[in-house]
């Protein structure tokens, strides 16, 4: 569980900052404007470059319909000792809330009417349970990750939820799962230790920390599953993997650090070019901690499977709390900083599908990148 301090109160314009151990150009980022919440946000979903929705403590959640130029911020009815760590949204009208947290704090939510009446579809009965992120295949297909909790025997399994008609969850068998590491689970930090793919793509993958830094690969929907080891910093409750993401079936990055050591240089930075079998660890140096990472959607070179990872047109965003890395492989990233006394900092991003991305952190902090 990840927990950061900040004292911003309002959304601000980013100021790029250049850093001469990171980055040749430094980049401007678009002016934001007043979320009108002070909660700690660290759920985003970018539906278009108009519509997004945001969520975070206390049971709030966030709509933009105007390109962030006006932020609604409301509560969901009951909520407000829930923690609202993943949000995914269709449009303006539609989305998907999950809450983190032990117990029955972890459930699922939906609206089809803007928020003004919330269907909660799922409350955990188990108390053991947490869950770490949710995703979407479409409205109607879409899966839950939560951490281990023991099955029948005893073992650990992490809990898998899935939906097929975007109403009722239904969990993975246990026995289809592979057993979990005793101190292994995953990050609730940014909804994004979960990935999957567009257009109904079979795959899932999801990432873990604490005395393990593995990723989890199922090719076909969660009926069987492959475990890989990553050279990603772990061993302490607060390191490990804290966000996975996939821009074709088999090239991919993670990131990560431990959360309490936000400055310490690590191995915290990795791809892969097998769908998560080997991993090569970033020549970013120095690294440090990183909450959230994911691939610009516009930036899709059809010849990135054959070119390899250097050559492809790839554009990345990596979200750390106190900057953000606009990366283009093979080049150095561009590092974006708020101002120091500005007291922004970022949980989590999510892509806009025409390219850029959306960002929130601690105190509604809002921020984007065209």
């Amino acid at each position: 569980m990840l927990a950061v301090v900040c004292d911003n109160r309002l959304a601000y314009s980013l100021i790029a900052l250049f850093l001469a151990t990171t980055t040749a150009f430094a980049q401007p980022a678009r002016q934001t404007h007043p979320s009108n919440t002070t909660e700690n946000l660290r759920g985003v979903s970018a539906v278009s470059q108009q519509i997004a929705w945001a969520s975070g403590t206390h049971g709030i959640y966030l709509r933009t319909t105007d390109a962030g130029r006006t932020w609604i911020p409301a509560q969901v009815s009951d909520a407000t000792a829930l923690d609202f760590r993943g949000v995914v949204a269709f449009s303006a009208d539609e989305a998907f809330l999950m809450s983190a947290g032990p117990g029955d704090q972890s459930r699922i939510y939906h609206t089809t009417d803007a928020g003004q009446h919330w269907q909660l579809q799922f409350t955990n009965s188990n108390p053991k349970a947490f869950f770490d992120a949710i995703a979407f295949w479409d409205p109607t297909h879409g899966i839950v990750l939560g951490d281990p909790i023991p099955d029948n025997s005893g073992q650990l399994k992490f809990q898998l939820l899935l939906t097929t008609d975007g109403q009722s969850w239904t969990p993975v068998p246990p026995s289809q799962l592979p057993p979990a590491l005793v101190g292994e689970g995953a990050f609730a930090a940014s909804n994004t230790c979960l990935a999957i793919l567009p257009n109904n793509d079979p795959n899932i993958w999801f990432a873990t920390g604490g005395k393990a830094a593995r990723v989890f690969h199922s090719p076909d929907r969660g009926r069987t599953w492959q475990v890989f080891n990553t050279p990603i910093t772990h061993g302490p409750d607060s390191a490990g993997i804290f966000s996975i993401a996939f821009r074709d079936g088999n090239h991919g990055v993670i990131a990560g650090g431990d959360y309490k050591h936000p400055d310490q240089d690590g191995l915290n930075l990795a791809f892969t070019s097998d769908a998560g079998k080997t991993w090569i660890v970033s020549r970013i140096f120095p690294q440090s901690y990183y909450s959230a990472v994911a691939y610009d959607r516009k930036h899709r070179d059809p010849r990135a499977n054959t070119l390899g990872e250097d050559q492809a047109r790839i554009r990345l965003f990596i979200a750390a709390p106190k900057f953000i890395y606009d990366f283009r492989p093979p080049k150095d990233p561009t590092r974006i900083s708020p101002p120091k006394k500005s007291g922004i900092q970022f949980n989590a991003l999510s892509p806009y599908p025409t390219g850029g991305a959306l960002f929130v952190g601690p105190k509604g902090s809002v921020a984007t990148i065209p």
